[in-house]
């Protein structure tokens, strides 16, 4: 969830850092020709033993416009910890680019 300028954004909000991840996600889609639809798989991190959290993140990820590379194997985790101080989602995709 790391803007342009690489700050957290949203600390303390999954709601934000989702936005963010959502924008991000796109962003690197679109730069290999890819859409959503073309995500095979999807392992979305939240720093949260709490199935509230888990919950928000995942309904707030597949209402977005990212939303459809949600529809393949997906697999969704409730971590201790991830890579970044206030980091509170992760979303590692993979898409099979056609051609």
């Amino acid at each position: 969830p790391l803007d342009r300028s690489g700050s957290l954004v949203g600390p303390g909000s999954i709601e934000a850092q989702v936005d963010q991840v959502v924008e991000n996600a796109l962003a690197a889609l679109a730069a290999v020709e890819a859409r959503p639809q073309d995500v095979v798989r999807s392992v979305i991190y939240v720093r949260s033993d709490d199935r509230e959290d888990l919950s928000t993140a995942w309904s707030r990820l597949t209402a977005s416009d990212l939303g459809p590379a949600f529809t393949s194997a997906s697999t969704l985790l409730g971590v201790a910890q991830l890579g970044f101080p206030g980091q509170l989602v992760e979303v590692d995709l993979t898409a099979a680019l056609p051609g």
